[in-house]
């Protein structure tokens, strides 16, 4: 009788290691998301005060960025964290590139993932500072509805309110540039400073 067991236990455990083999194959980049061609989930979050009070305690929320106001613009919302240690490689090209594009009709923001404001304020002074709004998440409501697999992923909505692109992992200067350029050659971006921030008005490549 052992042998029938050892066949059941064959037949079971083959499946197990098929799957597990064809999921090794597999790109994370290329898992496929429903959002590109959809509304982008609308969400209204706090900025992030960029230092806190002199007691070291959080000061007021007073600034917030609802995606619905900025319809009309190309946006670019970057998921990240001060643990992350892939969000290092992506951090300086999106602080760079941010204010340049802004004059050009796109706007970037940051949402933290879970993590705290005090913890985010060190990386991102560690990491040379940041040109763009972070915003806090922290319930990670807007992570649920952008079906985040995971830090850093990038969302680039067009003008419409649609999802465009869904980039899981690093963004590229070259994903950036191409995907930015392409569309504000198509003529879907619109002129502006948008949120506040000064611009710049070249790119480099």
């Amino acid at each position: 009788m052992n042998w029938k067991r050892a066949a059941i236990a064959i037949f079971a455990i083959v499946p197990l290691v098929a799957l597990l083999g064809f999921g090794m194959t597999r790109n994370p980049k290329e898992i496929p998301s429903p959002l590109p061609g959809r509304d982008a989930p609308r969400f209204e979050l706090a900025v992030m005060p960029m230092a806190p009070l002199a007691d070291g305690s959080e000061p007021a929320l007073t600034d917030t960025v609802r995606l619905a106001d900025n319809r009309g613009r190309i946006q670019v919302v970057n998921y990240y964290a001060s643990w992350c240690l892939a969000c290092r490689d992506e951090h300086p090209i999106l602080s760079e590139l941010a204010p340049v594009y802004r004059e050009r009709g796109v706007d970037f923001y940051g949402i933290l993932y879970k993590d705290s404001p005090n913890a985010m304020r060190r990386w991102i002074a560690q990491m040379g500072g940041q040109t763009y709004p972070a915003l806090l998440d922290p319930t990670s409501r807007t992570a649920i509805d952008y079906g985040l697999y995971g830090v850093p992923e990038t969302l680039f909505i067009g003008p419409d309110g649609k999802v465009v692109k869904k980039h899981i992992g690093p963004v590229t200067r070259a994903v950036l540039v191409s995907t930015l350029d392409s569309l504000i050659a198509s003529g879907v971006g619109s002129r502006g400073t948008g949120a506040g921030f000064p611009a710049d008005s070249a790119v480099s490549q």
